[in-house]
C-alpha cells in the first residue's frame, strides 16, 4: 500500500492503483522493437495497452507526435455518425411521422408565388 493505494501488477509492467472509490494506473516504459512492415515502420502494441487505452482494432485510433512522443488516442466520433442508418430504421419502422403535423401562417393564403 502507498498513500492509502494498494497495487497490482502484471506481466507488462502495468501498475494499477486501487483505492475505494477510484483506479488508475501507470505502465512502466515498455522496450518494442520497431519492424519494417512494407516501405514503412511499425511496432505491436499489447493487447492489454490497447485495452486500458480503450482502443479498438475495429475503430483505429488517431496518432499524434506530442512533445517527441508518439501518442495513440482513441478515435473522435464524428458529429452525426450512425444518423442515417437511425433515420433509415425509423423510416422503415413507419415512426417518420411529423410530429406537429402540418402547418402554415395565417397570410400563407394571400401569398403570390
Amino acid at each position: 500500500m502507498k498513500n492509502g493505494w494498494l497495487t497490482h501488477c502484471n506481466n507488462i509492467g502495468l501498475t494499477i492503483f486501487f483505492r475505494r472509490s477510484s483506479i488508475k494506473s501507470i505502465m512502466k516504459p515498455v522496450h518494442v522493437t520497431i519492424r519494417q512492415i512494407g516501405n514503412s515502420k511499425g511496432f505491436v502494441v499489447p493487447k492489454p495497452v490497447l485495452a486500458q487505452a480503450g482502443l479498438d482494432e475495429n475503430l483505429g485510433a488517431q496518432m499524434s507526435v506530442e512533445g517527441g512522443a508518439l501518442v495513440l488516442r482513441k478515435p473522435a466520433k464524428l458529429a452525426r455518425a450512425g444518423w442515417a442508418e437511425a433515420a433509415q430504421k425509423i423510416a422503415a419502422a413507419g415512426n417518420d411521422a411529423l410530429v406537429m403535423g402540418e402547418f402554415a401562417n395565417e397570410a400563407d393564403a394571400t401569398l403570390v408565388w
